[in-house]
């Protein structure tokens, strides 16, 4: 039957990271209901959403939620209707939690812009914990190709990053500029670059330029710098609104800029002329489409994206979230669950 309490960080009071915002506590092992599956947790990312939840960027959607989107373990029970999955297969549990299937959106097939959607580590208790509740529907499969620690990011960072490189509209061949180099850009640049593109980087951290570098990107600069030509397209990673003006500034004429976090700092004062002219367009992104999320991971086990992480125990959330928010992880957190 298993254990009957697990381990769990929870949000106690969201606020500054210093602060300590999330509490491990024990709670009842969850059981799956209809359609359900329960997955005992290997490896959970640590997004920088989860670092906007705790810092109340983000407004947790009920009392003492677990965040943690990135799930990666193994299958150990079954709810009821459960089809696609058996006991002991080792899956992925995303962002994207539950969709209506009702709604304009998700019958036009953007269940991403879905009017009653529910998201794990938000709306539903996530990863950073000992066992999650996941809809089987809504979970991958993950691939061979990756161990555990490496697919945990694939499932929000490369899902979201993937999903912005394509609302970019990066023409083939194009020039791609992106701006913060953590965690979802630098997998976001792997697909590009394998795609035949020219990438610059623009960011803050030595250690990501040199990362990135590595990777093959054309240049590297700090995030006010312009690039050394003009872009077809941009994708803002850092949640950081000033960033904006620089980086439509980069772009040629035509241009798009997508953004690709779910928070953004204010935007200052556009200039028409100077950032939009010239038919250059400025978009968001939200979420994804499960369509999305398998694409992605059998582009990215085809051309074997190279992930970056950097492991913590379970134990050490609030260590993960505080590095993250300081620049400190080159590449991807993971907490790994040892137990």
């Amino acid at each position: 039957m298993g254990p009957e309490t697990m381990q769990a960080w929870v949000v106690d009071t969201p606020g500054p990271i210093k602060t300590k915002p999330l509490r491990l506590i024990d709670r009842p092992v969850p059981k799956p209901g209809p359609g359900q599956i329960r997955i005992r947790v290997r490896v959970c990312g640590v997004c920088r959403t989860d670092l906007h939840l705790a810092e109340g960027d983000l407004t947790p959607k009920h009392h003492l939620v677990i965040p943690g989107h990135e799930v990666v373990g193994v299958v150990d029970h079954l709810g009821t209707e459960c089809v696609r999955f058996s006991t002991g297969d080792r899956v992925g549990v995303p962002w994207l939690a539950h969709t209506c299937r009702i709604c304009r959106f998700c019958v036009a097939g953007r269940e991403n812009l879905c009017t009653a959607p529910r998201f794990t580590g938000w709306d539903l208790d996530g990863g950073y914990a000992e066992y999650v509740i996941a809809d089987e529907e809504y979970v991958y499969a993950v691939p061979t190709a990756f161990s555990d620690e490496e697919a945990a990011p694939l499932l929000c960072a490369g899902i979201i990053g993937y999903r912005a490189l394509r609302r970019a509209q990066l023409p083939s061949g194009g020039r791609l500029g992106i701006y913060g180099f953590g965690g979802s850009a630098h997998i976001t640049a792997q697909i590009a670059l394998a795609e035949g593109a020219r990438v610059h980087v623009l960011t803050r951290a030595p250690e990501a330029r040199e990362l990135a570098l590595q990777l093959g990107v054309a240049s590297a600069g700090d995030v006010e710098d312009l690039p050394p030509e003009p872009l077809d397209a941009a994708i803002l990673f850092a949640p950081v609104g000033p960033l904006v003006l620089p980086a439509l500034t980069a772009l040629d004429r035509g241009g798009t800029l997508a953004i690709a976090g779910i928070h953004l700092t204010d935007i200052p004062t556009l200039n028409y002329e100077r950032h939009l002219f010239q038919e250059r367009t400025l978009c968001s992104v939200t979420a994804n489409t499960r369509h999305d999320g398998e694409e992605f991971l059998d582009l990215a086990a085809h051309i074997r994206v190279r992930v970056s992480t950097r492991s913590y125990g379970l134990e050490q959330a609030n260590v993960a979230l505080a590095d993250l928010a300081h620049d400190r992880v080159n590449g991807a957190a993971v907490l790994v669950n040892t137990t």
